[in-house]
């Protein structure tokens, strides 16, 4: 069986010629650059912006030092780029915050907003999904490149490289799907279905800065100092879900990914070029409360369900760092943000746990609690990891 190829550089800050150095250097270890994709092709660029937009020093958006040295060398190989996600912004233009738009325009580079080109309804054929619509710059290009930024999520756990092609579809319907699919084995699903749409060609991560604890946008950051590259999205994930201490196969998205053949979610069926795992793996990296792989696989369908319901985690609004900008009310696919005498609220019989406000926050007013068996449940697995650490199994 052929494995998968991963490459992992080490590169310790985003310091231009740094940077260069080590993309270059992440590609000649999978065969070069000119070997991936034919000359003069068109390459769809897809970053990892969140929404509302945020300063690249919060950790929370693919770094664009990084994009600038990918769509350097994109540029000397005569690509025809075009780089974008699906963003919202109350500013007139999202990417300016970002530092992408200078980015972009400094390279003559076209950075857009999806939306501005709208979405085309396709056959999706997945396991949740019939149909779903999708931006045609992706469907219309001859190889997508995608740029996720290695982080824990509050509701996935964890959130890569599959993960970052939800922003594929548009903004409104990443909400719906959230309120649709609220349980994270169903949610994570219909990400695999978006992801066998357009599956990347290239991805290359930038996990130099990543976030830990409750990501994407409210953890803490964790300097990990690497990036990772891959043909192989899901083997990518794996490598780096290994990295931060996950078993890739306890992660849905990889998981499902890796089941359906879409790609090598397996440590052993990948090989690891460059630097070695054991190398630069980062000890005591805080995971997501969320992280349920292990139940998955030692508890019946329904307990696990039960326990499922009383792990997710209860979204509460911290009155004195809330600056009611409305980010959250205007996310919530469920409604369950309100606004009440200047400050938000979250009606909990109404919160589906999809994470959204929490996601959107970027001032950290959203704290998220769980019941108290969620939180013996959480110990358990704790010990669980501990003890399966300490036997190496």
């Amino acid at each position: 069986m052929e494995k998968a190829k991963v490459s992992i550089v080490r590169l310790e800050d985003y310091e231009k010629e740094n940077v260069y150095k080590a993309v270059q250097q992440s590609l000649d270890l999978l065969g070069g650059l000119e070997n991936i994709f034919k000359p003069r092709s068109q390459v769809f660029v897809k970053i990892n912006h969140l929404s509302p937009p945020s300063t690249p020093d919060k950790g929370i958006i693919t770094h664009p030092a990084l994009a600038r040295e990918v769509l350097l060398l994109l540029k000397e190989l005569g690509h025809k780029i075009i780089v974008g996600d699906d963003i919202q912004s109350k500013e007139e233009d999202g990417f300016l915050i970002s530092g992408y738009r200078q980015v972009c325009e400094e390279l003559e580079v076209p950075l857009i907003n999806l939306k501005e080109k709208g979405f085309q309804k396709i056959n999706c054929k997945g396991k949740v999904l019939e149909k779903v619509y999708v931006s045609p710059v992706c469907l219309e290009a001859d190889y997508i490149l995608n740029l996720p930024k290695l982080k824990t999520h509050s509701f996935t756990a964890y959130t890569g490289a599959v993960k970052n092609m939800f922003g594929i579809i548009p903004h409104g319907l990443r909400h719906n799907f959230h309120r649709q699919y609220s349980k994270s084995d169903q949610f994570c699903q219909m990400l695999v279905d978006i992801f066998s749409c357009a599956p990347p060609h290239l991805t290359i991560m930038d996990a130099v800065i990543a976030m830990e604890g409750e990501g994407p946008s409210a953890g803490n950051l964790r300097k990990i100092g690497v990036i990772l590259a891959s043909q192989d999205a899901v083997a990518l994930d794996a490598a780096a879900a290994k990295i931060v201490g996950f078993n890739p196969m306890d992660v849905y998205t990889t998981l499902h990914v890796h089941e359906r053949g879409l790609g090598k979610g397996k440590i052993e069926e990948i090989e690891i070029v460059g630097e070695k795992i054991h190398d630069v793996q980062i000890k005591e990296f805080r995971h997501s409360a969320v992280a349920l792989g292990f139940l998955q696989r030692t508890l019946p369908s329904f307990l696990h369900g039960y326990l499922q319901d009383q792990m997710s985690l209860i979204a509460e609004v911290r009155g004195e760092k809330c600056t009611a900008c409305l980010e959250c009310i205007k996310i919530c696919p469920a409604k369950a943000a309100k606004l009440f005498e200047d400050l938000v609220w979250i009606d909990k019989k109404a919160c589906i746990h999809c994470m959204c406000c929490h996601e959107v926050c970027h001032y950290h007013a959203i704290k998220l609690k769980r019941r108290p068996l969620g939180k013996m449940v959480s110990g358990a697995e704790t010990v669980y990891k501990k003890i399966k650490s300490l036997f190496g199994k």
